[in-house]
């Protein structure tokens, strides 16, 4: 008996192998595209090999060696890419067009802002953004770190998240405002005052789950409703200070060329908009390694919805005029360029909207590839993601084309997957 005994554990273990290794065979999938982007330049005739959720192999076809249970997924005249990420996000709103920022903030109650944010993160996903950086929930409290923790349980699809909370804002500057003085109305991010008031908001928000600290350095509170600097240069070193002592990011808001040079000289990570740029800032900003996220399409969302400006057809707006001037200049300096577009002014699923400008602005496909891949992971410090290299996370994206010859194609997605589960397939 015990010999029988012995032998069927035997048995059992071998069945057992045999099937683990089955499994881990047919966890396999080869990709066959035309080409592939690795985040860094693109390669013709490349194969790539997922194992898993991660990476196996990339490289030149006769190189990779796939079981033969592996899952084959032809991508016929197609580029494959790392997943796009997403440089400037708002989750928790919806296009100004359909409903303005001050009616969201006031009007939407916080359980219809989160059921419309779980639309959009899928819609962000869908579009082929596999990442995304969310700057501010404005009046949503901290419900974006629910948001991303639902997704990371596979509760909803969505886009590997970056969140930065309520972000922050000097008193008395930031909306919605009334001229009902008496009312106290919520507010668009949290308000903060002095070197105590900055520091304990910043630690306050890591504390809620922030992973980028966002700061509005200036805002449209000045005499008449001028945009002018919110935080003093001191208030603004001190905040720097504490996020970087938690290994945290800071992004600020900034439209005014005072606010960008009292946040330079802070040493943010990532400047947004920047629409006070001069060619002495921004070779500051290169010099002192800080980013610019352009956001031309919330420029051009903006002109549309409230100034009537009609693209094509309008040529004299000079918002647009002077957002391609800032944006030709900063790269000019060679001043770093993130992709995002401030998603939420406009429609979530259109983030590529932003890579088609980005080229009608002046900047090459192949830049802009990398500006949407590998360059916003490394500003942004995401591990795993942005390129395609053994080891990396499998988020990958096809398209259909060639996005270094047409950039528009970057809007034909064909096959999506993050975290090696397939999301989209065509």
């Amino acid at each position: 008996m015990r010999k029988l005994s012995l032998a069927f554990i035997f048995i059992l273990s071998v069945v057992f192998n045999a099937l683990a290794q089955r499994k881990s065979e047919e966890a396999y999938t080869l990709l066959k595209p035309d080409r592939v982007f690795d985040g860094q330049q693109m390669h013709n005739g490349w194969w790539v090999l997922i194992k898993a959720n991660h990476i196996e192999a990339a490289g030149d076809a006769a190189g990779i060696k796939a079981p033969s249970s592996s899952k084959i997924i032809e991508l016929k005249g197609m580029t494959l890419m790392p997943g796009l990420i997403e440089g400037h996000s708002h989750l928790f709103l919806h296009p100004y067009n359909e409903t303005s920022w001050k009616d969201q903030v006031l009007t939407e109650s916080r359980a219809e802002r989160t059921a419309r944010a779980v639309v959009h993160a899928r819609e962000t996903l869908m579009a082929g953004f596999t990442s995304e950086r969310d700057l501010g929930t404005e009046g949503a409290g901290y419900d974006d770190v629910g948001l991303k923790t639902a997704i990371n349980k596979g509760i909803i699809p969505g886009p590997r998240m970056m969140v930065a909370t309520r972000a922050i804002v000097a008193t008395g500057s930031y909306g919605p405002k009334s001229e009902v003085a008496e009312i106290d109305i919520p507010k668009g991010g949290e308000q903060a005052d002095g070197v105590e008031g900055i520091t304990r908001a910043v630690r306050s928000q890591i504390g809620h789950g922030a992973d980028v600290i966002k700061i509005y350095v200036d805002y449209r509170w000045g005499l008449d409703g001028a945009s002018e600097p919110t935080f003093t240069q001191e208030e603004l070193k001190t905040a720097v200070e504490v996020a970087r002592s938690s290994g945290r990011i800071i992004a600020v808001h900034s439209g005014t060329s005072e606010g960008m040079r009292r946040a330079i000289v802070a040493g943010v990570t990532t400047i947004e908009h920047g629409d006070g740029g001069t060619p002495e800032l921004f070779k500051m900003m290169k010099e002192k390694g800080i980013a610019l996220c352009p956001t031309l399409s919330a420029t051009e969302a903006v002109s549309s919805y409230y100034l009537g400006w009609k693209k094509g057809i309008d040529t004299g707006n000079k918002l647009i005029n002077h957002k391609k001037y800032i944006f030709n200049e900063a790269m000019k300096a060679g001043v770093t360029i993130c992709m995002g577009g401030d998603v939420g002014v406009f429609a979530h699923g259109d983030n590529a909207r932003e890579m088609i400008l980005m080229t009608e602005y002046g900047m090459k496909p192949l830049d802009i590839l990398k500006s949407a891949t590998s360059v916003n992971a490394a500003v942004f410090r995401l591990k795993g993601v942005g390129n395609i290299k053994p080891g990396y996370l499998a988020d990958l994206v096809a398209v259909q084309g060639n996005p270094a010859q047409d950039i528009k194609v970057v809007k034909q997605i064909k096959l999506v997957i993050k975290d090696g589960v397939i999301y989209r397939q065509e």
